[in-house]
């Protein structure tokens, strides 16, 4: 019961009213000890989730990093959790894995279990499944990534000896199955992944603020820095980082090759190659960089890391009237009281 309803018979109507509405408006209380100093990883493997705006370059990103650790020694298993399946689809050539949930509710339509080779495929040391989505408009997303782990935990991922496990997540929504990580933390930690563009960097602080929510629930996830994407110099997103208090990781240019690469389902961080010190670094850094406690912006801060011909600072919010609505004439009434014209 809350304080505001056990309080309820000493208070009039309106004291509390307003009682109701100063306690749904407090911030849940932080825990003692959780200081503004970054947390740790202890774990033997670090669960690490990736987030991201849809099409900002987090399953590139991933697949890449995920295939230039295995080169260096490190075990790796790299899940995709986002509905579109595309996690893997670079990592292995441009061809599709069946996805966990289509592959279960086969398996169970023919009365039969799911085995670990039937979801989880490897290449060049990397072991890499798709959590897949419902179809197109017939279930939650969310709710099927909470699907998803139901299933691998019955296939023993807490028992895996892995020494990385990167998770894709869609970041345009951080609830429900989306903010599993954040919010029952399974990870250590969260990388976003975003570039210099408004709603990349809008979706990179609402994990920010996810992330400082469940902390103060008592959550132990951290944000461990970003990846900027597409980097065209104009240094927003570095800008952002610097403002919330998180590192940059790594930061992959706009570059042609890059692109051509890609879209031709090709790795572009194997050893030896052009870009592979980007990616040594990438690797490296995300295994080190602790958890950390970001200070997410407001609206206004977020929108002054572009420049104001960009975003129309010059533009002054004029209220409506109910004579702007009505688009006539209109004769305000002191109450809702119906008032009946004599005939």
């Amino acid at each position: 019961m809350s304080k505001a309803m056990a309080n309820a018979g000493a208070l009039s109507l309106d004291q509390m009213r307003d009682a109701l509405r100063r306690e749904a408006a407090e911030e849940p209380v932080q825990p003692q000890g959780s200081a503004e100093q970054p947390a740790v990883a202890t774990k033997e493997t670090q669960i690490i989730a990736i987030y991201g705006k849809g099409g900002i370059g987090k399953s590139f990103t991933l697949a890449n990093l995920s295939y230039m650790m295995a080169q260096t020694g490190k075990r790796v298993l790299l899940i995709g959790c986002d509905p579109k399946s595309d996690t893997t689809s670079l990592l292995f050539g441009g061809r599709a894995c069946p996805t966990i949930i289509e592959t279960s509710s086969r398996k169970k339509l023919a009365g039969e279990d799911v085995e670990i080779g039937d979801v989880c495929f490897t290449r060049d040391g990397v072991f890499a499944m798709e959590l897949g989505g419902p179809e197109v408009g017939r279930g939650c997303g969310g709710r099927g990534i909470i699907h998803g782990f139901e299933l691998l935990e019955k296939l023993g991922f807490h028992e895996w000896g892995f020494d990385y496990v990167l998770l894709d997540f869609l970041g345009d929504v951080v609830c429900g199955g989306f903010g599993l990580p954040i919010a029952r933390d399974m990870c250590q930690k969260v990388i976003v992944v975003g570039s210099n563009d408004l709603q990349s960097l809008y979706v990179a602080n609402n994990v920010c603020s996810a992330v400082q929510y469940f902390r103060k629930l008592g959550g132990n996830v951290g944000v461990a820095g970003m990846v900027i994407n597409k980097d065209d110099g104009t240094g927003e997103a570095q800008a952002f980082a610097k403002a919330v208090g998180i590192p940059v990781l790594a930061a992959i240019p706009q570059h042609d090759d890059i692109r051509r690469k890609s879209a031709n389902y090709q790795i572009v961080g194997m050893p030896g190659t052009q870009w592979a010190p980007l990616f040594q670094e990438l690797s490296d850094n995300v295994a080190s960089a602790p958890p950390r406690h970001p200070e997410p912006l407001d609206q206004d801060g977020l929108l002054g890391l572009f420049s104001g011909d960009s975003v129309g600072r010059d533009v002054v919010l004029q209220p409506a009237t109910q004579k702007d609505m009505r688009g006539s004439a209109f004769v305000e009434k002191p109450s809702l009281e119906v008032i009946y014209d004599e005939v």
